[in-house]
């Protein structure tokens, strides 16, 4: 058995510190950036948007996740707490990876039961992963502490 190439939780702890609370903290703050990108978009849709806003938020939510992500391996309310998503390998997000977080991450926001598993899982795993992390073996990590 070979040594996994992220970051050992026992031996180096300050790479998963706060993940969990980091976590929801650039959640809320990336729902409340998608939520003013929808507004922004709302005039070009002659306001008609408001029809489907819920759709709306949804799509460029999705977007937004994607392309925040594949750019830097974070959206920018994970840059904001300071971290930032690594694939199995330790390596950043590509858009492929990207793409599948993303989809992972919105189909466990649809069925509940999914998210309260993915939640508790980011409680109580060594490296505070959610059930897409476990899925793609990726990890949010703590981008001050990487080398």
């Amino acid at each position: 058995m070979h040594a996994s190439p992220l970051p050992d939780p026992h031996s180096q702890p300050a790479f998963y510190s706060d993940v969990p609370m980091k976590r929801l903290l650039a959640w809320i703050l990336d729902s409340v950036l998608t939520f003013v990108i929808c507004l922004l978009i709302l005039p070009f849709t002659a306001f008609t948007g408001l029809l489907f806003f819920p759709f709306l938020m949804l799509i460029v939510g999705f977007a937004y996740r994607v392309v925040t992500i594949a750019n830097g391996s974070a959206t920018w309310g994970m840059r904001f707490f300071a971290i930032e998503l690594r694939d199995a390998q330790g390596d950043r997000f590509d858009l492929t990876g990207a793409f599948l977080h993303t989809m992972g991450f919105s189909i466990s926001l649809a069925i509940f039961p999914l998210q309260i598993i993915s939640i508790v899982l980011m409680l109580i795993t060594q490296r505070a992963q959610g059930l897409t992390d476990h899925i793609m073996g990726s990890v949010v990590i703590n981008r001050s502490a990487r080398n």
